[in-house]
């Protein structure tokens, strides 16, 4: 097999096209949808992306919806911390 180069990585397919800023950019996404995430039900590290925005647990066979490259994006951590702030306020002995 071919020597593989250190500095183009993933997006070493696209060859000398498209610009070294670009691929750096789509080299964070690509990088971060293949990577296997810690599964919110079971704990292990087995959450894997099966389509856009669908993920899996390998271990307990758990599907989940997310975001399209990461399973969980910042507007939904944002949503989530701002409705645990309201359920305090409303309910102050909790």
């Amino acid at each position: 097999m071919a020597k593989r180069t250190k500095k183009a990585g993933i997006t070493g397919k696209y060859g000398a096209r498209y610009g070294g800023s670009l691929r750096k950019i789509s080299r964070k996404y690509e990088v971060a949808q293949r990577l296997r995430y810690t599964c919110s039900f079971c704990g292990k590290n087995a959450l894997k992306r099966q389509s856009v925005g669908i993920w899996t647990c390998c271990a307990c066979f758990k599907t989940i919806s997310g975001g399209a490259w990461t399973p969980s994006t910042n507007a939904a951590l944002a949503a989530n911390q701002t409705l645990i702030r309201i359920k305090k306020l409303e309910n102050p002995d909790a």
